[in-house]
């Protein structure tokens, strides 16, 4: 049975400005920094597109491996996080290839320009992974596990490979991986995220 991969556009979440200034390493930030920051935000927001795909599928976990759909994994933690699950989205979502150009650009003008940029970037990519999740959890009524990206814990970076093939990030939202498992654009990620069987 072939695998339902969604996909959604969304508008900007709420921008957390404490967020971007502790991504940027500003533990007092004063009056340039924040005009840098307004300024960055402003050459931002044309650049950044919020487009996130997805499939729900069937959770197993034994010995260690977690089966999710046709997809295997070898991984201790993964299973422990979703313990307890019976489904899980796999899913990857990024902020667009123009930010990436945008941050390049700047690395020659301004350095200091373009690590804000960059700092928008996490935080932004950030709040779309939680705008999704809020959205998921209303659909399901459940409360969802904590993310869980290829490369953390001991789930092996390869995983992306599997996650990449089954989603078709590049069709969907023009996401792809490099053959170092490097994402492109950068600001992208991909996560599972289980489904407590019961419901809360």
């Amino acid at each position: 049975m072939r695998n339902l991969v969604l996909s959604r556009v969304y508008g900007e979440p709420a921008i957390c400005e404490n967020e971007i200034l502790r991504y940027a390493g500003c533990k007092e930030a004063n009056d340039a920094t924040l005009a840098l920051m307004k300024d960055c935000l402003k050459k931002a927001k044309e650049a950044l597109s919020y487009r996130v795909c997805f499939c729900k599928l069937p959770v197993t976990v034994a010995d260690g491996v977690c089966a999710i759909g046709d997809l295997k994994f070898r991984s201790k933690d993964l299973a422990i996080n979703l313990n307890g699950c019976d489904e899980a989205i796999l899913f990857a979502a990024t902020l667009g290839a123009p930010f990436d150009r945008l941050i390049a650009k700047h690395s020659h003008l301004s350095p200091s320009v373009a690590h804000m940029l960059d700092a928008i970037g996490t935080e932004r990519i950030e709040a779309l992974c939680d705008a999704f999740c809020s959205d998921i959890e209303a659909e399901t009524g459940a409360a969802l596990k904590p993310r869980f990206s290829a490369g953390y814990g001991d789930l092996s970076i390869e995983a992306q490979r599997q996650i990449f093939a089954l989603l078709g990030c590049e069709k969907q939202i023009g996401l792809t991986l490099t053959d170092s498992l490097i994402m492109a654009p950068s600001k992208s990620v991909t996560a599972i995220v289980g489904i407590p069987t019961s419901k809360t």
